[in-house]
C-alpha cells in the first residue's frame, strides 16, 4: 500500500468530516488527503507545485514528498508524464516543501477545521468557483470554506468591490449604495473582509439580504481583522468566508497579496471604489487586468489623495469609469475583455510589491522589498532571533534562497544578524 493510501486511510474520519459528500472510494480519499496536505507545505500561488500537480496529480506528488524523493527522482517522475522541470527548480522546490511536512500539525489543523465547521472544496466539486482555474498553475490547490460552499457557484454573477482601509465618508457612501444596488440586481458581492471599503461592501450586501463572500489571507478559523469578527460571523450565516490556507495559518503580507488574486479571479468584474496610489486594492486591480476581467474605478475629488489610485487606473490603465450600481452591472457583462496593456507596461503597483491591505511596500535608503523579501520579513521576529532553517520553513523558501535575501535585507538595515539567528530590524 502506498504512503498516501496508508496515511489517508488512517485519517478517513477526519477527512470525511470536512467534505459535504464523504469520499466514495480510496482514490477520492487519497485526493482529499493530498490536497489538504499540499496546502500546508507551500505558500499560496506556488507555480512549481502547481506544475507538478498538473503533470502528476495531487496524490502522486504527495507520494514523492512523503517518500522524501530527491531532485533526480522528482524530475524523472515529472518528465515521464510529459512535464518539464529542471534540476535547480526541483532542488529549490523540495528544499522549501519538505521542511514544512509536519504530521502532528496537519492533524491538528484538520481537527480545528472540523471544530469551526469548515469544508474543504476541491476543483472537482460542482461548487468550485471556476474562475480561479484561469490562474493556471497558480490556482489554489483547494479552498477552505465556512458558510455556504455553493455561495459563489450559485450566484448568477459576482463583482468584487475593493478599496482602501482608510476610507473617507465619500468612499463608504458610494460603496454602500453600489453594494446594495448590485445585490438588488442579483449579484454576489466579493471582497476581502478588511476595514474600510471591504467592510462596507459586505455590510451593505448583508443589509440588503444578499450574498457576500469574504476571502481571507489566513485560516478560516482565525477571523482577521479581529475587529470584524462579528461581521465575518454574519457572512458565514448567509454567504461564505473562504481561504486557500489551512486552519491555524496566520495572515502575512505575502498571503494578503496572494489572496487578492483570488478576489479578482472569483469575480466577473472588479471595481476599485476608493484607493490611494499605494493602496493594496491596486494589487487586486492588477490581477483582474492580467486575467482580462473587466476593471472599473470610481472617480473622486481631484484634490483627494484617497482617490488618487482610482484616477491613475482611469488615466493610465484603461479602467472603466463607473459611478453607480447600474454601470457596475453593465461592466460585469463585459467579462474577460482584452488584457490591459499600456506604454507604461503592467501595473507596477499590481504585483507582489504592493503591501497588504492597503499598505505600501517598505522602502528604506532606496531599497524596495521584493516578493521574496516580503516573505522573509514576514518570517522574522523583531524580538526573538530565528535560525536560518526556521525562517526558511516559515516563509516557504529554500534555505539557500533565504540566505541570499537576508544578505540584502541586512545591507538595507531591514534585518540584523544575532548570535542565535536573525532578527527583523525594529522600526525607527
Amino acid at each position: 500500500m502506498s504512503i498516501v493510501r496508508t496515511a489517508a486511510t488512517s485519517l478517513r474520519t477526519e477527512l470525511s468530516a470536512l467534505r459535504c459528500n464523504p469520499p466514495g472510494d480510496a482514490m477520492a480519499l487519497d485526493d482529499v488527503f493530498a490536497r489538504a496536505l499540499l496546502g500546508t507545505v507551500a505558500e499560496p500561488g506556488d507555480g512549481l507545485l502547481g506544475r507538478a500537480i498538473d503533470a502528476l496529480g495531487a496524490a502522486p506528488t504527495v507520494e514523492l514528498l512523503l517518500g522524501r524523493a530527491g531532485p533526480t527522482r522528482f524530475i524523472d517522475e515529472v518528465e515521464h508524464v510529459g512535464g518539464v522541470i529542471d534540476e535547480r527548480e526541483a532542488t529549490n522546490g523540495l528544499d522549501r516543501w519538505l521542511p514544512r511536512i509536519d504530521h502532528n500539525a496537519f492533524v491538528r489543523s484538520l481537527g480545528q477545521a472540523a471544530r469551526v465547521g469548515a469544508q474543504l472544496v476541491l476543483p472537482t466539486d460542482a461548487v468550485w468557483p471556476s474562475g480561479v482555474d484561469e490562474l493556471g498553475v497558480h490556482a489554489p490547490i483547494g479552498l477552505w470554506v465556512r458558510g455556504r460552499a455553493d455561495a459563489l457557484a450559485s450566484a448568477d454573477a459576482s463583482i468584487s468591490l475593493v478599496g482602501a482601509r482608510a476610507a473617507t465618508g465619500y468612499g463608504e457612501h458610494v460603496t454602500m449604495e453600489a453594494s446594495a444596488g448590485l445585490v438588488d440586481r442579483g449579484f454576489a458581492v466579493v471582497s476581502g473582509g478588511a476595514y474600510g471599503i471591504d467592510g462596507m461592501a459586505h455590510r451593505a450586501a448583508l443589509a440588503s439580504d444578499g450574498t457576500t463572500i469574504a476571502f481571507l489571507a489566513g485560516g478560516v478559523d482565525r477571523f482577521y481583522p479581529m475587529g470584524h469578527e462579528t461581521l465575518l460571523t454574519r457572512i458565514v450565516d448567509t454567504g461564505a468566508v473562504v481561504s486557500e490556507l489551512p486552519c491555524g495559518a496566520a495572515p502575512t503580507k505575502w498571503r494578503f497579496l496572494q489572496r487578492n488574486r483570488l478576489i479578482a479571479a472569483a469575480s466577473d468584474a472588479t471595481v476599485v471604489l476608493e484607493a490611494g496610489t499605494r493602496s493594496g486594492s491596486i494589487n487586486t486591480a492588477g490581477h483582474a487586468a492580467a486575467l482580462g476581467r473587466p476593471l472599473g474605478a470610481v472617480p473622486g475629488p481631484v484634490t483627494s489623495p484617497a482617490s488618487a489610485g482610482c484616477h491613475r487606473l482611469l488615466r493610465e490603465y484603461d479602467a472603466t469609469c463607473v459611478v453607480d450600481a447600474d454601470q457596475m452591472a453593465e461592466l460585469a457583462s463585459g467579462r474577460r475583455r482584452r488584457v490591459v496593456s499600456t506604454e507604461h507596461g503592467p501595473l507596477d503597483q499590481a504585483g507582489p510589491s504592493t503591501g497588504a491591505g492597503g499598505e505600501a511596500p517598505t522602502r528604506r535608503w532606496g531599497v524596495e522589498t521584493t516578493p521574496e523579501a516580503v516573505r522573509v520579513l514576514d518570517a522574522l521576529s523583531s524580538r526573538s532571533p530565528r535560525e536560518l532553517a526556521d525562517v526558511a520553513r516559515r516563509c516557504g523558501m529554500a534555505p539557500t534562497a533565504v540566505m541570499g535575501v537576508l544578505g540584502g535585507l541586512e545591507a538595507a538595515a531591514l534585518a540584523a544578524r544575532h548570535p542565535q539567528g536573525w532578527l527583523r530590524a525594529k522600526r525607527e
